[in-house]
C-alpha cells in the first residue's frame, strides 16, 4: 500500500493503494491529533461533500487528524451515476474502509493515532461493518443520517463506543437506526435525534448540531487506549 502526497492549504490531497485499485482523498492534520477520523461517505458523495467537509474541519479544531476518501473510483463513480448499485454494495465500501485503516496504520502521521469511523448515509452501514474486522485499531463510529442497519450481521459485533445521530423529520431513517441499535453490541452508544433535523441536516443550525455531537463523541472516546493485539 503506497500513496503520493500534494499540499493544498489545510489539507494534503493523498492517493491511498487499496487492493487493486487508488483511492483519492484530503488528509488533514490538526495541532493535537489524539486521533484521526475517517469519513465514510454515502451514496453519490465523497471527498468534496460540503457537509462532511464542514464536519471535518470542526474535528480538526478539536484536535483530531481526518481523512475525507472517495470509496469509489472515477471509474466507478461513472458507472454507478447510471446503475447506483455500487453505492449500495457495503462490503465494497466497507473493504475500501478496512484497506484506508491500513494505510493510515503505515503513514508516520497517522501510525499511532487510534481511528474513528464517520459515515454518511450508507456509509455509516459501511463503517459498522468494517469496524469489528479492525477493533484494534477503531476506537470510535459516529453515523450521521446513515443506514446502520445494512451493516447487518456485523452489528452484534461492533465493539466501539457507537453515536447514531438521525434527522428528527428523517422518520424512515429514525426507525431503521432505532431496530439497528438494538441489534448493536457496543457495551457504549446513544441514538440521538437532532429535533428539526431533515436526511441532510441542511436546515440553519442543524450541521453544526451535528458538527458539535460529533466532536464530543470523539474527543471522549477516540483518545482512550485501543486494545492491541
Amino acid at each position: 500500500m503506497n500513496s503520493t502526497r500534494t499540499k493544498t492549504d489545510t489539507e494534503e490531497a493523498v492517493r491511498v493503494s487499496v487492493g487493486a485499485v487508488t483511492l483519492a482523498g484530503n488528509l488533514g492534520i490538526s495541532e493535537i491529533n489524539q486521533g484521526v477520523v475517517l469519513f465514510a461517505h454515502g451514496s453519490g458523495s465523497g471527498r468534496h461533500s460540503p457537509r462532511n467537509r464542514f464536519v471535518a474541519e470542526q474535528l480538526r479544531t478539536a484536535g483530531l487528524a481526518t481523512l475525507l476518501l472517495d470509496l469509489l473510483t472515477e471509474e466507478e463513480e461513472v458507472v454507478d451515476r447510471y446503475s447506483g448499485h455500487l453505492r449500495f454494495d457495503i462490503a465494497l465500501l466497507a473493504e475500501r474502509l478496512i484497506g484506508a485503516t491500513d494505510w493510515l496504520a503505515q503513514d508516520e502521521r497517522t501510525a499511532d493515532l487510534p481511528v474513528g469511523y464517520f459515515g454518511a448515509s450508507t456509509g455509516g452501514g459501511a463503517a459498522l461493518m468494517a469496524a469489528p474486522r479492525r477493533s484494534d485499531r477503531v476506537g470510535a463510529v459516529v453515523s450521521r443520517g446513515g443506514r446502520p442497519d445494512l451493516a447487518g450481521e456485523a452489528l452484534p459485533l461492533v465493539k466501539a463506543p457507537t453515536l447514531l445521530l438521525v434527522g428528527g423529520d428523517d422518520e424512515p431513517v429514525i426507525s431503521l437506526n432505532r431496530e439497528a441499535f438494538d441489534r448493536l453490541g457496543a457495551p457504549v452508544k446513544q441514538l440521538f435525534i437532532v429535533p428539526g433535523a431533515t436526511h441532510l441536516f441542511e436546515e440553519p443550525g442543524k450541521l453544526d448540531d451535528v458538527a458539535r455531537l460529533t466532536a464530543d463523541w470523539f474527543t471522549r472516546y477516540l483518545h482512550l487506549p485501543v486494545p492491541r493485539p
